[in-house]
């Protein structure tokens, strides 16, 4: 397998428990307002567990990467609706939850450079194996 591939696993781990933190995070300081705030979280564990996966079972490389883009582009596609919000919040006009939006952005953000690991991925296996 490629060299890149340990990297991009444990990128995923890493990420996989910050998006955990994340969703944890909102819920309580949204005074568990909102079971929605748990998203992040829900994500994080499934992409932890692939990372995990893809770290230890090299025959399952391919399919946990591509599980991992997979929730990366739901993430970043899910988290598209709150983008007015951060706007908002970065340009110092007032938001319905500060913490929405940041969790939202956050999450942008993290699936995005999931993303560019996964991409990264499929290029260095598909490079590797070519003749």
């Amino acid at each position: 397998m490629a060299n890149s591939s340990p990297s991009a696993f444990m990128l995923g781990i890493v990420l996989g428990i910050v998006l955990v933190v994340l969703g944890i995070g909102a819920y309580v300081l949204s005074d568990f307002a909102s079971i929605t705030a748990l998203i992040p979280a829900i994500f994080g564990v499934v992409i932890a567990i692939l990372g995990v996966v893809g770290r230890q079972q090299p025959a399952r490389q391919r399919l946990a990467a591509y599980g991992i883009g997979l929730l990366a582009v739901l993430g970043v596609l899910g988290s598209m609706r709150g983008i007015p919000a951060i706007i908002a919040l970065l340009t110092g006009d007032a938001v319905d939850s500060v913490i929405a939006a940041v969790s939202q952005g956050a999450m942008i953000v993290i699936c995005l450079a999931l993303l560019v690991a996964v991409i990264q991925f499929v290029h260095d296996t598909r490079t590797s194996t070519d003749p």
